[in-house]
C-alpha cells in the first residue's frame, strides 16, 4: 500500500519488471517498498549501488547494528524488523529487543554502545552530534574511516526510510508471521500490510 499509484507486478515490463525480479529474488515476492520505485527504477539501482559501497568495508555485525538502531529511531517498521531479524546471527530476540529499548549492558561492548548511540543521534538530529562523541569513538579504537562508514550507514537509512514513509509504504504481510514478542516492539511506525504480497507472473506459473 502507498499514497501514490504503482505498477502491479503482473503489469510490469522493461526496467520496472527487471527491478521487481531482482527484489523478488531476495525476498520471494515483490516488496511494497520496491513498487514505489516503479516510477524511477534507476533510483533503486543507484540506491542499491550506494548501499553496497557503504556496506563493503563494514563487517555484518557493525552494519546491522547501526542500520537497526537508525531504522528504529526513524520509526520505520519494515527496516526495524528486517534488520532486527538480521541481528539474529549475533543476538537472541530478547537481546535485540533490549538493544532497541536502549538496554545494552551484557549485550554490547562499550565500543558498540557508544557507536549505536552515535548512530541514533545521527538518525534523530545529526546537527546535535558533537565533536566529543566522535572523539570518544576514536578513543575506543574506531578509525576516521570507520566513523565515516557508521555515519554513512545511518544517514543512508534516513534517506531510504523517510522516502518510503513519505509515500505511505507499509511493511509486507510476511512480517506478521514473526513472533509477537519480537514483532510488536519493532513495529514502530506504519502498520504491517495484511494483504498477500504480489509476485511476478513467471514465479507464479513456476510454483502453481
Amino acid at each position: 500500500m502507498a499514497f501514490i499509484k504503482t505498477i502491479k507486478a503482473g503489469d510490469a515490463d522493461g526496467a520496472v519488471a527487471a527491478m521487481y525480479e531482482r527484489q523478488q529474488s531476495a525476498w520471494g515476492y515483490v516488496p511494497n517498498y520496491a513498487k514505489v520505485f516503479c516510477h524511477r527504477p534507476e533510483v533503486m539501482t543507484r540506491w542499491g549501488m550506494l548501499l553496497a559501497e557503504i556496506k563493503r568495508p563494514m563487517d555484518k555485525r557493525r552494519f546491522e547494528l547501526v542500520t537497526f538502531v537508525a531504522a528504529h529511531e526513524l520509526r520505520n517498521t519494515a527496516c526495524s524488523l528486517a534488520h532486527g531479524k538480521a541481528l539474529r546471527d549475533f543476538f537472541s530476540d530478547e537481546q535485540i529487543v533490549a538493544i532497541a529499548a536502549g538496554r545494552f549492558e551484557g549485550t554490547l561492548t562499550e565500543a558498540e554502545q557508544v557507536m549505536v548511540r552515535f548512530a541514533r543521534q545521527i538518525a534523530k538530529d545529526a546537527s546535535k552530534v558533537t565533536a566529543g562523541q566522535v572523539a570518544r569513538l576514536l578513543e575506543l579504537g574506531y578509525t576516521d574511516a570507520d566513523i565515516f562508514d557508521i555515519a554513512a550507514t545511518a544517514a543512508g537509512r534516513a534517506f531510504f526510510t523517510k522516502m518510503l514513509d513519505a509515500l505511505g509504504v507499509e511493511s509486507d504481510a510476511p512480517f506478521l508471521a514473526i513472533d509477537d514478542a519480537f514483532r510488536r516492539p519493532l513495529t514502530v511506525g506504519r502498520p504491517i500490510d495484511v494483504r498477500e504480497p504480489e509476485r511476478m507472473p513467471e514465479a507464479l506459473a513456476a510454483t502453481g
